[in-house]
């Protein structure tokens, strides 16, 4: 029998946002002052130990990259920093999630926290993917499951990924 500190511990504000294929949460040991390379080894662990098969940062760094690559987790870097012009950004986002879900992956998407712009983004997916239909029933969607309300930011990023959405979907 495994020990309960082997399984790891759940990155904060975990949350899946199509269960048991995408999930997102803030950066795995936290972020900024608060981050602890202890507990970024032990929710790594978490994660790996769940089944994610991929984590996805969108650090516009590269932190914890080398961690995920110590445990034996596959990750992915898609910079998208506060500045960054969005759309090509999601263009490439929401093709690689629609790859990656359609193969069947597990996947984590994460942040420095969980705030705004990591809402809008996978509100965004639901939409531009066509799960959800209505941008404003997809962000009250996200905003009970991260039990926190998306502003202007996420908002304008659902926006977006309706214009964006592929013809016919």
């Amino acid at each position: 029998m495994k020990s309960k500190w082997a399984a790891g511990i759940v990155p904060r504000n975990f949350a899946w946002i199509i269960k048991d294929k995408l999930a997102v949460s803030e950066r795995p040991g936290g972020y900024a002052r608060t981050h602890r390379r202890v507990r970024r080894q032990e929710e790594i662990i978490w994660l790996r130990e769940q089944g994610f098969t991929r984590v996805v940062s969108l650090l516009p760094s590269t932190h914890n990259l080398y961690a995920y690559e110590e445990l034996g987790v596959v990750s992915e870097h898609i910079p998208f920093g506060p500045h960054d012009d969005p759309r090509p950004i999601l263009e490439d986002v929401y093709g690689r999630l629609r790859k990656w879900l359609g193969d069947g992956e597990k996947v984590l998407l994460h942040q420095e926290e969980l705030g705004d712009r990591l809402q809008g983004v996978v509100a965004g997916y639901l939409v531009w993917s066509g799960m959800l239909k209505s941008p404003a029933q997809t962000i009250s969607i996200v905003e009970r499951i991260n039990e926190r309300q998306m502003g202007p930011v996420g908002r304008e990023l659902v926006a977006l990924a309706l214009a964006m959405r592929p013809p016919g979907v």
